[in-house]
C-alpha cells in the first residue's frame, strides 16, 4: 500500500497510518500578518457576507484574502493620498510656512483617500 494517496473526488491528501488512510487535515495557509484594512473588511465579511467568510475560512484562504485585501487598500490609499497632495498642491514648503493649514489639509486628504478605500475596497469586495 502506498504511504501518500489523493482522492481525486474532494482533493484531500491522506497517509497510512496503522494500515488506515487518514486524512491530511494540518492547514496549509500562510500565517500574514493582516493590517487596519484587512481587520476592517473582516468585520465587514463577517457581519455582512457570512456564506463569504465562511467558505474562506472552511477552504484555509481567509488569511491569505485578507492579506491581499491589506496590501491593495494600503496601496491605494498611500497612492491617493500622493495624488490629492500634488493636485491640491500641497508641498513642505507649505508646511514650513503655515503649519496649521498643512495639517487641516492632510487631515481632508487623509479622510478623502480613507473614504475612497472604504468604499472600493473593504465595503465592495
Amino acid at each position: 500500500m502506498k504511504k501518500y494517496i489523493t482522492d481525486e473526488k474532494n482533493g484531500l491528501d491522506y497517509t497510512l497510518v496503522n494500515g488506515v488512510y487518514m486524512p491530511n487535515l494540518i492547514s496549509t495557509e500562510t500565517n500574514y500578518e493582516i493590517g487596519v484594512w484587512g481587520q476592517r473588511h473582516l468585520s465587514y465579511i463577517k457581519q455582512h457576507r457570512k456564506v463569504f467568510y465562511m467558505s474562506l475560512l472552511t477552504n484555509c484562504k481567509l488569511n491569505s484574502y485578507l492579506y491581499d485585501v491589506d496590501v491593495r487598500a494600503s496601496e491605494m490609499y498611500d497612492l491617493l493620498v500622493k495624488q490629492l497632495k500634488e493636485q491640491q498642491g500641497i508641498t513642505e514648503q507649505l508646511k514650513a510656512d503655515d503649519m496649521m493649514t498643512w495639517v487641516k489639509t492632510m487631515n481632508n486628504i487623509s479622510n478623502q483617500a480613507r473614504e475612497i478605500v472604504y468604499n472600493e475596497v473593504i465595503y465592495m469586495r
